[in-house]
């Protein structure tokens, strides 16, 4: 394997009934990669008519989470009275902060029809001083974000900076994400200003220093190191990183913290009804047993 590469990690697929989702991070010897401390694929999901998602209401708290998707539509809703599409290619940045409850489900119209669903759900811890910040959303659209090209490589850059760019996304850490096209035989240039850096490589096949990387794993490359990266097909492949985070978390159920005082009282206060409620959705996911 290439001395570049810390580690790959194979997701766990996890069965959602209606479609399925590949859970890559938190890994048992991977934590987190800079901020991101859980990394999700969805899909891809085919829904006959009348299916869909339904993610009822459920709590947040100490991170921010953004839905990124290649395909399908899905409808967020929360406490603080938003109401968002979310579509192939725009960010949805949720902070939680002290707390939020939201809901993703697919709306009536699309559910009408056969749909499809694909994208990666990722979480990002937010920093000490910000675990109990106030809950905030910002939407933008696709051709809001920066898009780019290096040595015939299509980029775009989903949240933080990269290659002297910066998306209006309101990162509370310094992050990098970006997600990335390359034709096969293309060398995928790779950003030097963030110490900790993973390719998730959602289709195709990448070589890192001549180390083959199978599609639906994610390479963890090492510090400092920047290796030659080269698509050995068409290749779309999310990379994610960004500053090592203020010390360890702790993921419990929809909770982050870097103290387990404020998961304890996040799933007393979900319990006992105290976060806000998201308007017109009268549902919720019950506090789980373990």
């Amino acid at each position: 394997m290439s001395d570049a590469i810390e580690m790959i990690i194979e997701p766990r697929p996890t069965d959602l009934g209606d479609f399925s989702v590949r859970r890559v991070l938190p890994f048992r010897n991977k934590r987190m990669v800079g901020p991101f401390v859980f990394f999700d694929h969805m899909g891809p999901a085919e829904f006959a008519p009348g299916k869909g998602i339904d993610v009822r209401p459920h709590p947040h708290i100490g991170l921010a989470t953004v839905t990124y998707l290649f395909e399908g539509e899905i409808m967020h809703r929360d406490s603080l009275g938003v109401e968002q599409a979310i579509r192939p290619g725009a960010v949805n940045w949720m902070t939680a902060g002290r707390g939020i409850v939201h809901s993703e489900r697919t709306d009536d119209a699309k559910r009408a029809r056969a749909s499809t669903l694909h994208g990666i759900q990722a979480w990002v811890a937010l920093p000490k001083t910000h675990e109990k910040t106030e809950p905030a959303f910002k939407h933008q659209p696709s051709d809001a974000l920066p898009e780019f090209e290096r040595d015939g490589v299509s980029m775009k850059l989903i949240a933080g900076t990269a290659f002297g760019l910066e998306a209006d996304v309101d990162v509370l850490w310094p992050t990098l994400y970006i997600d990335i096209n390359a034709p096969a035989g293309s060398i995928i240039p790779l950003p030097d200003e963030h110490e900790e850096r993973a390719l998730y490589i959602v289709d195709g096949g990448l070589e890192i220093d001549g180390t083959a990387v199978d599609p639906l794993t994610m390479a963890i490359l090492k510090p400092g190191s920047m290796p030659v990266i080269k698509a050995t097909s068409d290749t779309r492949v999310m990379l994610c990183g960004g500053k090592p985070m203020d010390g360890p978390r702790t993921v419990w159920w929809n909770f982050v913290a870097s103290d387990n005082a404020l998961l304890e009282q996040a799933k007393i206060d979900w319990k006992a009804g105290k976060f806000d409620s998201v308007p017109g959705d009268d549902e919720f996911i019950p506090l789980p047993e373990k």
